[in-house]
């Protein structure tokens, strides 16, 4: 049964070293905040089975995620989807918390903690998105196409109407500005939808995990606001298209490096 499971996603040394570097960086989430743990615990009453205190959404979303995240592992890709999560977490969190469109019950704009959480959703989009690519392989491209600006406008709209109380804000102008970018310049129709519906849909469970537990909250105190869940998906798109970026930059250095090192003509 594990070893036909282990084929079927297709686990290798780089899930092992994944799932590692997964485990550790929770280890040390619960170490360095270790407080946040103990008030946690301390909602448990013992006039109640230990049952009723278990969190079984954040486990269904910590098993669903630990198995995505080992299925097809390559650590050469994977390790760049890991560092444009760390970097564009940063960036989407201290937005949402500067501009006060969400808050953290711990106040702190952003937490820290909460960093590690998107390299981890973006290798589980990316797994999602190849599911997603492998299922619509079949669909002819023109549907996408017909797709895609509806959808992408429709996002913009409700992106519009929910930051309209931060316009003001220069945080809010810059990520209205990379969204239209991003809608406006899409080098594959298809796949850029793909990756939308794949963080759409992660990103719905997170949110109604987190709007849920009162961990974080929504300025409308929404659980979750629509747009929060389709923002996930939006977000996903920006990492995607970054990633592309790099690797073009990698590409183009690489050329670069490889014309220098060629021996002149005529050289022996």
């Amino acid at each position: 049964m594990l070893n036909r499971l282990r084929t079927l996603l297709g686990f290798s040394r780089h899930s092992a070293t994944l799932m590692s570097g997964f485990l550790l960086t929770c280890f040390l989430i619960l170490y360095i905040w270790w407080p946040l743990v103990e008030e946690y615990f301390s909602y448990f009453d013992g006039r109640y089975p230990w049952y009723v205190y278990v969190d079984w959404l954040l486990l269904g979303i910590f098993a669903f995620m630990s198995l995505t995240i080992m299925a097809r592992a390559n650590l050469r890709v994977d390790g760049l989807i890991i560092l444009v999560g760390l970097g564009g977490g940063l960036v989407i969190e201290s937005w949402g918390t500067q501009t006060e469109l969400w808050t953290y019950y711990t106040a702190e704009r952003p937490p820290l903690w909460i960093i590690p959480a998107w390299p981890i959703a973006s290798l589980s989009i990316d797994r999602i998105t190849r599911i997603l690519g492998r299922a619509t392989a079949k669909w002819n491209d023109s549907l996408f196409r017909a797709l895609y600006w509806p959808v992408m406008l429709a996002f913009y709209a409700l992106m519009l109407a929910f930051v309209a109380p931060t316009l003001d804000k220069s945080f809010t102008l810059a990520a209205l500005g990379l969204s239209a970018w991003l809608i406006l310049t899409p080098p594959d129709k298809r796949m850029s939808l793909l990756v939308f519906v794949a963080g759409s849909g992660l990103g719905y469970f997170l949110e109604l995990w987190g709007t849920t537990r009162e961990c974080w909250t929504y300025y409308t105190l929404e659980t979750p606001p629509v747009f929060a869940v389709f923002a996930h998906g939006m977000a996903a798109v920006a990492f995607w298209r970054t990633g592309l970026l790099f690797e073009k930059a990698w590409q183009r250095l690489r050329l670069s490096l490889n014309k220098e090192t060629e021996p002149a003509t005529g050289e022996r």
